[in-house]
């Protein structure tokens, strides 16, 4: 079972999976503004693994490219835990720097490239969208597993 919650503990929860999944780092505007860094690193994984304890705080917007995203928060410290959205509705994207063991997670693929900081330098192994990755490249990617 994998672990994770927001900073004060008032949310937790699990994901029915013995192994950590490999992430991705998103690098628009959107996320360095969330983040207050260069990007935000997250996975997906299927709806009905993920399982919360606590109450969460929704917010909800349309994304650069026109889908509808509800992001959840801990209303108590703020953290930004997971999100869902409308292009890809059996998938639920949590935030990699939530997870008890963050340390260990994988990151081989990079979306919204183009508006990354010019000083961010990418593994040259790394799988790269200058914009949004295609559905299949994530849902692969909710399937690799990190060391």
């Amino acid at each position: 079972m994998i672990a994770g919650g927001c900073r004060c503990g008032a949310v937790r929860y699990t994901v029915a999976r013995d192994t950590l999944p490999a992430a991705y780092a998103c690098h628009c505007t959107d996320c360095q503004t969330w983040s207050g860094s260069a990007f935000s690193t997250q996975f997906f994984m299927a709806v009905e693994v993920l399982a919360v304890n606590g109450t969460v705080t929704e917010y909800g917007f349309v994304n650069p490219i026109g889908r509808f995203s509800v992001q959840r928060f801990c209303p108590t410290c703020h953290t930004r835990l997971y999100n869902t959205n409308d292009a890809r509705p059996w998938l639920v994207n949590i935030r990699a720097g939530t997870l008890d063991d963050s340390a260990r997670i994988d990151v081989p693929l990079h979306i919204w490239t183009r508006s990354k900081q010019p000083w961010m330098i990418l593994p040259a192994t790394a799988e790269c969208y200058p914009e949004a990755a295609p559905i299949a490249a994530l849902e692969r990617l909710a399937m690799l597993t990190s060391f």
